[in-house]
């Protein structure tokens, strides 16, 4: 990066000038001829450079939304609006979310692009006239800002589970390509934290896997696609929040393990993305006594950021904190916090409570010594860089029109394609699933799990949706409910960590009825209920997932996906089953689309199903060669009636599947 040379020129200084620390530094045009950046920072205010180090969230859809001013007043933002706290502040950068209503659900994709542009507007026209970080968390899955009518993908243990790389990089590039047309230049993503813990209650789904070398190349492949898209992404959270039953958001994980394991299990996807190059690394507010015996979060750690990150492994990128509201960073008192993160070796401090109390509690200490303005320089300059390296001070905005090809059809049939792929079936007894097309459902569960909306995907199903962890009385209604049917799905919502829901699953099968499990969150729910007749796992609640996840217990997805992670005493990684597809599964199929609309042609439908019984004729027979051949047949019937338009596309592509899948078993 450009900004060594800078601290090269700096760090010689107290040589020629007889000074101790590189705290004393102090710059100046004799040094040596500035460069472009150099030059930017000699036109700089101090309040401006103190500026730069923040990205800050502000409540509005607009810069200067009339409707937010109060909200923004009373929740510390530092002015009524993004107008205003730009011009108070010149911050570096802001970052959307959903709840302070700068991006909506569903998105309004013309305004973000508008208050992206808008924001840089104001940033350009103040001061220096330097671009903004315009950030936000767009991991996919569980965690994305960014939701419908763009691309949705399934996340980051649901590629897990595919184990495809080209999965990987495709769908960053398309999460790229899609924030940069609402100009959103900076991504919070992605998690190269390794998931070794089944009660990790703030990781979990958002890991790729418990498996380090599949997290790096996972990792790696994303932040290839965010970079072929210019958005900067981001490695997270280090140096590894993979193994704690502690969300940092509420409470300050301890990571208890020693250097050797962490150089093992942790470290190594973070060390695979600084050898790549990655633009920036966000530490977690976990204290890691392998590291540092301070008990200080690695967000306030020296020896971990500055001595560890930077001098170890060589990382010469943006620090960048998580969130400074979580409470895993309220280890002191909040005009202390950005001060000694900065101090411990942070570029960029994330989303400060109070604006005002952050900027000058930095502001005092550079002015007071206890920061050196040469410090701050130094992130500065890596803040201006950065900015420099994504063109932004060459063009900060995104064309209004280029929105009209977000969430277009070749992205939503990519994330079609991945989720469907990532089902993974990790037990079937006796054969229960794939459904026949007109079993008697009840689909029942956690409201998290989305029944109703699974229920609306399946034909004869009704639905009973339970409150979150299911009370009493909801565990006896659906109870009541499920003795009337002829299957019970259970989408769960991460059981593992819920007591009720376990009650809920265990009281269905207490009826007698087959119970099969969906687990819609982490994947480790069966092992509270090992003995449910059938479980898959989606590894996320997005529509999305619940789409891929009706189709696979339909047989319309044949699952493929395989275990990321270990389900303790029960399922290793890389665990996962498919239907073996015959002849019926395919009639099935059949019956379901012409119930569906995907047939409308009697005479198509008689011809399938005859050829079918042909079929199935020498499947019992035993006979390879004319179940091979008759099946090959039946593809080209396939054709003839999509070419008159007597088969949709999507049961066309559905019934070839299977057919596929027969001749593999055949061959």
């Amino acid at each position: 990066m450009r900004w060594r040379s800078f601290l090269t020129i700096a760090l010689l200084v107290p040589l020629i000038v007889g000074l101790q620390s590189p705290n004393a530094i102090q710059l100046s045009a004799q040094d040596a001829e500035p460069d472009e950046i150099e030059s930017i920072m000699d036109d700089m205010t101090l309040e401006e450079k103190v500026g730069q180090l923040f990205i800050v969230h502000v409540y509005g859809e607009t810069p200067t939304d009339p409707n937010y001013e109060e909200e923004n007043l009373e929740n510390d933002r530092g002015g009524k609006n993004f107008q205003e706290v730009i011009e108070n502040y010149h911050p570096g950068g802001v970052i959307y979310f959903n709840w302070s209503d700068n991006i909506g659900m569903p998105a309004n994709l013309s305004q973000v692009n508008a208050l992206s542009n808008g924001i840089q507007d104001i940033a350009m026209d103040d001061g220096s006239s330097i671009p903004m970080f315009v950030s936000t968390d767009q991991e996919g899955g569980i965690v994305a800002r960014v939701t419908e009518p763009a691309t949705t993908f399934p996340g980051n243990m649901a590629i897990g589970a595919t184990g495809s790389s080209a999965y990987a990089e495709q769908s960053a590039e398309i999460l790229g390509e899609e924030l940069k047309k609402l100009g959103i230049n900076m991504n919070f993503a992605p998690t190269l934290d390794v998931n070794v813990n089944p009660d990790n209650p703030v990781i979990g789904v958002r890991s790729y896997s418990e498996d380090p070398a599949l997290v790096s190349d996972l990792g790696l492949s994303q932040i290839q696609g965010f970079e072929s898209e210019d958005v900067i992404a981001t490695a997270k959270h280090f140096p590894g929040h993979g193994d704690t039953d502690v969300d940092s958001h509420y409470g300050l994980p301890i990571i208890e393990k020693d250097l050797d394991t962490l150089l093992q299990e942790d470290l190594p996807p973070f060390k695979d993305a600084i050898d790549h190059g990655i633009d920036a690394i966000m530490p977690a507010h976990i204290v890691v006594p392998a590291l540092d015996d301070s008990e200080l979060p690695a967000t306030f750690s020296e020896p971990i950021l500055t001595d560890y990150l930077r001098g170890e492994l060589g990382y010469d990128g943006l620090i960048v904190t998580d969130s400074l509201g979580m409470s895993g960073a309220d280890v002191m008192p909040e005009e202390e916090v950005p001060v000694e993160a900065f101090k411990a070796g942070v570029d960029v401090l994330l989303n400060p409570p109070d604006v005002d109390l952050a900027y000058n509690a930095m502001l005092d200490a550079v002015q007071n010594g206890e920061i050196s303005e040469a410090r701050l320089d130094e992130s500065v300059y890596r803040i201006l860089d950065q900015k420099m390296e994504q063109d932004l001070f060459d063009d900060p905005y995104a064309d209004p029109e280029a929105v009209d090809e977000i969430g277009n059809e070749d992205n939503l049939q990519l994330a079609e394609d991945m989720t469907d792929d990532s089902i993974t079936l990790v037990k079937n007894d006796d054969d229960v699933l794939p459904l026949d097309y007109d079993t008697e459902l009840l689909v029942t569960g956690p409201e998290s799990g989305k029944p109703e909306l699974l229920s609306d995907l399946l034909l004869d199903a009704e639905s009973y949706e339970t409150s979150d962890s299911p009370t009493e009385t909801e565990i006896e209604e659906a109870v009541s409910l499920a003795e009337n049917k002829e299957m019970v799905v259970v989408p769960t919502s991460s059981a593992h960590l819920d007591d009720e829901q376990q009650n809920l699953v265990t009281a269905l099968q207490d009826t007698g009825t087959p119970v099969v499990v969906a687990g819609v969150g982490n994947p480790y729910d069966i092992a509270e209920f090992p003995d449910v007749d059938a479980y898959l796992t989606t590894y996320g609640d997005q529509d999305i997932s619940i789409a891929s996840l009706a189709k696979a217990l339909t047989g319309e997805v044949n699952p493929q996906g395989e275990l990321p992670v270990t389900i303790p005493e029960h399922y290793d990684f890389s665990h996962g089953l498919s239907y073996k597809i015959d002849t019926v599964n395919i009639a099935q199929l059949v019956d379901l689309f012409e119930e569906t609309g995907g047939l409308e042609n009697d005479e198509a439908v008689h011809a399938l199903q005859r050829h079918l019984t042909a079929v199935g004729h020498y499947e019992n027979q035993g006979e390879a060669e004319k179940v091979i051949n008759h099946m090959e047949g039946f593809t080209h019937l396939l054709d003839q009636q999509l070419a008159n338009e007597w088969i949709s596309e999507e049961a066309y592509e559905t019934l070839m599947d299977r057919a596929d899948d027969v001749i593999a078993e055949w061959q």
